[in-house]
C-alpha cells in the first residue's frame, strides 16, 4: 500500500520562477504557491506583480445582501474551450495552484476551496461558478501541465497542511471532479485530524467497474497521428468523448450551450441562439486531443486507477463531511451506483443526484431551484454553490451556524425559484394587504416596517401552501429575505428522500429557514433581521378536517419577552385561501385506521420523537405528529394575506419581568391574527377576481399576475 502512495504523491514544488511565463495566457489567472505568496494578474497585456499577505487585498469588508448577482452562467463551455487552448501551452513549470480573475475579491473569513480537476488536469471544471464561488470562498484550482509526469497527491497534501496551520479554526472544502475525486478522498483519509469538507462531483472511485474499460486497451494501440480522431470514436460507439470528458449523452453539448440563454424569452429566441452558441463551440472542438495528447493520457489513466484503488481502500478512515453530487447518465463511469456505496461506505456522507446529468456535471447550465422533487428532476443544471448552500454545508468554523454561515439567495436563485413555483403563483393569484400606522389597509407591503428586527407571527395554511408566495413577495416588492423558524425534522436525516434529488426542504434551507430554537431566534433578533414565525407549528400546518383556520397556539408566550428584549416590532398576519385550492380528504385519524399506512406513520414518528422541541408542552400544539395529508386539488380561488398594525416593542421592557403583562400581548396578538383571517373571509366574498378564469381572462387583456385587482380594503 505504501508504495501505491508513492506513485500517488511527490514533493511540494517552488514555481515561483515559472510566474511570468503563465502570466502570458489570456486566460486571467493569479499563481499561487504554497510557499511563496504571489499574485500575476494580467490587464489587457500588462502583467502586474502584486504580493498577496495573507489573504490581504483579495478579501472584500461587505455583506452579501438578497438577490446579489452570483454572475452565474456568465462564463460559459466556449470559454472552457479558448482558455484551454492557451493555458495547455508548455512552460516547463510544474504542478501549481492558480485562482481566476473573476473569483476575488471574496468576503472577509472565507473559507478555502481548493479545486481538483478531472483527467484533462487543466484546472477549469469550475468555470460557470467561478464567479459565484468567488465571492464566499478564496477559490485555488489546481493546473496539470499536460507534459508533467510527476504524481501530485502529496503537494496537495502539503498545501491543505500549509493552511491549516494558517487558519486551524477555519474548514477546507476539496471539490473534487471525477479524477479529482480520488484524490480529494485519499487525502481525507491521510488528514482525519483536519476539518474538511469534500464535494465529490462523480468521483471515479468506481473506474474500475467504468464502462471505457473495454477501449483501453485499444487506445494503447492507437497510432499517434490517429489519436485526434479517438474521443470522435468513442462518442460514436459510446457516447463520450473521453478526451476532456465532453459529456457522455447527446443532450449536454445542448445543455452547455444553453447555459446563458434566458429562458423566460419566446422559443424562437431560445432556440436562434441555442443554434448560435452551438456553431461558436464547433470550430474549437477541433484542439480536444491537443488538451490530453495520447501519451498524457495513458499516463493519467495508470494514476487513476492507482488512486481509485487508494481511494477505495482508505474510505473507513475519511472522517471529513462529504457530499457527492451524482449524474444519472454517466456514460463513463457508474456514478449513480458509485454514489450510493460511498453512501454506506463513508461515515459522514450526503449525496445529491441529478438523473438527467452527464459525466460533466459541472460543466451544464440550466434550472436549478424547483419546489418539488418531481419538478427538479426534468432540469438539467447545477450551480454548486446553490447545492452547498441548501445542503448547510457552507459555514466559516467548525460548526455550522445558521444565523451567522447563511449566505442569502442570489438574483439567479430567485429568478429560477419563481420559475419552478409558478403553479402556485399562477393558480393562488395571491393577493397582500398590509396595514400602516394609522390603522389604514393597503394592498401591497407598505405597512411592514422595513428596518428589523421584525417579527412575523401568523397561522400556518395546510401543508404551508403560504410560505413560498409570501418569502418571493418579500424579496420581490422589498428586497427583504424573511427567516422562516421551521420544524428540527427538516434538518435532519429523518426526512432525507430515498432517490436524494433535490427536494422542497432544499429549497426552503436555501431561501432561509432555520431550525426552531431560542439561540437561534435571539442571534435573527441581535443581526436585525425579518423572522417568520409559526406558534402553532406543525399542529396547525397538518391539521384535521374541520380545522381550518383554527389556531393552535402552546398556552406561554414563548416569543414575547424576547421580542421586548431586543425591541423588535411584531407583525401579526392572517393568510386564507387553502379552502380554495385544495380539499383535505384523507387526515391523521383517517391514515391511523389504514392498517399498512398508520403503522408506517407510526414508525416514522417514533424516529423523530427526538425532533418534538414541544413534548411535555400542554395542549393540543404539542400532537405534533408528522404525515403526509391526503388532498385533492380544486378549481383554484385564491390567496389572501393581510399583515396587521405593526407592534412597537420598543418601551415595553416591563414585559420581560412581568408574566401576566406579557401573556396579555401574547393573547392580544392571538386575537389580531384570528381577526385577520375573519376579516379576509368575510372581503373575499366581494372579491370579482376570485376565481381562475376571471383572472386568467383578466391577465389576458389587461395586465400581469401581480396587477389583477382584489377587493377594497
Amino acid at each position: 500500500m505504501a508504495s501505491t502512495m508513492n506513485s500517488f504523491s511527490l514533493s511540494p514544488p517552488h514555481f515561483a520562477s515559472n510566474l511570468e511565463r503563465i502570466a502570458q495566457s489570456r486566460y486571467s489567472i493569479r499563481c499561487l504557491s504554497v510557499k511563496v505568496n504571489g499574485a500575476v494578474k494580467e490587464e489587457r497585456g500588462k502583467v502586474d506583480l502584486a504580493s498577496v499577505i495573507e489573504g490581504k487585498g483579495s478579501e472584500k469588508e461587505v455583506k452579501l445582501e438578497a438577490l446579489w448577482d452570483d454572475g452565474y452562467g456568465t462564463e460559459t463551455v466556449q470559454d472552457y474551450l479558448d482558455y484551454a487552448g492557451d493555458i495547455i501551452k508548455p512552460d516547463g513549470g510544474p504542478v501549481r495552484w492558480f485562482t481566476p480573475i473573476s473569483c476575488e475579491p471574496h468576503l472577509r473569513g472565507s473559507p478555502l476551496l481548493l479545486f481538483l480537476p478531472g483527467i484533462d488536469g487543466l484546472g477549469l471544471g469550475l468555470i460557470l461558478h467561478h464567479k459565484s464561488l468567488g465571492k464566499v470562498f478564496d477559490v485555488r484550482c489546481m493546473h496539470i501541465p499536460v507534459q508533467d509526469r510527476t504524481p501530485f497527491a502529496v503537494w496537495v497534501e502539503e498545501t491543505l497542511r500549509a493552511e491549516h496551520s494558517s487558519c486551524p479554526n477555519k474548514p477546507i472544502y476539496l471539490v473534487g471532479d471525477s479524477f479529482g475525486g480520488c484524490l480529494a478522498l485519499a487525502v481525507a483519509a491521510r488528514n482525519p485530524d483536519i476539518d474538511l469538507v469534500v464535494i465529490l462531483a462523480n468521483p471515479a472511485t468506481s473506474f474500475g467497474r467504468a464502462q471505457l474499460q473495454p477501449f483501453l486497451p485499444l487506445l494503447e494501440a492507437l497510432p499517434n497521428e490517429l489519436h485526434s480522431s479517438f474521443p470522435y470514436f468513442l462518442s460514436f460507439v459510446m457516447a463520450i468523448w473521453i478526451s476532456v470528458r465532453i459529456p457522455c449523452d447527446l443532450g449536454d453539448p445542448v445543455k452547455m450551450a444553453a447555459v446563458n440563454i434566458d429562458t423566460a424569452g419566446p422559443p424562437n429566441q431560445y432556440f436562434e441562439q441555442l443554434a448560435n452558441n452551438l456553431l461558436a463551440m464547433l470550430p474549437r472542438l477541433s484542439g480536444l486531443a491537443d488538451i490530453i495528447p495520447k501519451e498524457t493520457l495513458l499516463w493519467r489513466l495508470k494514476q487513476l486507477k492507482t488512486g481509485a484503488a487508494y481511494a477505495n481502500s482508505r474510505l473507513h478512515a475519511v472522517k471529513a463531511e462529504v457530499l457527492v453530487l451524482a449524474s444519472g447518465k454517466d456514460g463513463m463511469l457508474p456514478s449513480r451506483d458509485e454514489a450510493w456505496r460511498l453512501l454506506k461506505s463513508l461515515k459522514n456522507c450526503n449525496i445529491r443526484y441529478f438523473k438527467d446529468n452527464g459525466h460533466t456535471i459541472l460543466l451544464v447550465g440550466g434550472d436549478i431551484i424547483m419546489v418539488s422533487p418531481e419538478m427538479y428532476k426534468n432540469e438539467d443544471g447545477i450551480n454548486l454553490l446553490t447545492i452547498i448552500k441548501a445542503t448547510n454545508m457552507y459555514r466559516r468554523s467548525r460548526n455550522h451556524d445558521y444565523v451567522m454561515d447563511f449566505l442569502p439567495p442570489s438574483k439567479s436563485e430567485f429568478k429560477l425559484a419563481i420559475e419552478g413555483n409558478g403553479l402556485l403563483q399562477n393558480f393562488g393569484g395571491p393577493v397582500f394587504l398590509s396595514t400602516m400606522k394609522d390603522g389604514k389597509i393597503v394592498r401591497g407591503l407598505d405597512g411592514v416596517p422595513e428596518e428589523g428586527p421584525v417579527l412575523l407571527v401568523g397561522y400556518h395554511m395546510l401543508m404551508g401552501l403560504e410560505l413560498s408566495p409570501l418569502v418571493q413577495q418579500f424579496l420581490h416588492e422589498k428586497k427583504i429575505l424573511v427567516r422562516g423558524i421551521a420544524h428540527p425534522t427538516l434538518f435532519s436525516d429523518v426526512i432525507e428522500s430515498e432517490n436524494k434529488e433535490f427536494p422542497f426542504y432544499d429549497y426552503t434551507k436555501l431561501f432561509g429557514a432555520l431550525p426552531v430554537s431560542a439561540s437561534n431566534l435571539f442571534k435573527l433578533f441581535k443581526t436585525k433581521s425579518h423572522v417568520l414565525l409559526y406558534p402553532g407549528g406543525a399542529r396547525e400546518a397538518l391539521h384535521k378536517r374541520g380545522e381550518e383556520y383554527k389556531l393552535f397556539w402552546p398556552d406561554q408566550p414563548e416569543f414575547v419577552r424576547m421580542a421586548a428584549r431586543f425591541e423588535a416590532t411584531i407583525v401579526p398576519f392572517g393568510v386564507i385561501g387553502e379552502d380554495d385550492l385544495a380539499q383535505l380528504v384523507l387526515d391523521y385519524n383517517d391514515m391511523m385506521k389504514i392498517p399498512y399506512l398508520g403503522d408506517l406513520i407510526r414508525s416514522e414518528n417514533e424516529k423523530a420523537q427526538e425532533f418534538n422541541f414541544r413534548a411535555g408542552v400542554s395542549g393540543e400544539v404539542a400532537n405534533q405528529d408528522l404525515y403526509v395529508p391526503g388532498i385533492v386539488p380544486k378549481i383554484p380561488g385564491r390567496l389572501y394575506y393581510l399583515f396587521g398594525k405593526p407592534i412597537q416593542m420598543k418601551g415595553r421592557k416591563e414585559t420581560l419581568k412581568d408574566r401576566e403583562k406579557a401573556r396579555e400581548l401574547y393573547l392580544s396578538i392571538k386575537s389580531e391574527v384570528e381577526a385577520s383571517m375573519s376579516y379576509l373571509l368575510k372581503k373575499r366574498e366581494q372579491d370579482p377576481y376570485r376565481n381562475i378564469i376571471d383572472r386568467a381572462m383578466y391577465r389576458a387583456f389587461r395586465a400581469p399576475m401581480d396587477q389583477v385587482p382584489t377587493f377594497e380594503p
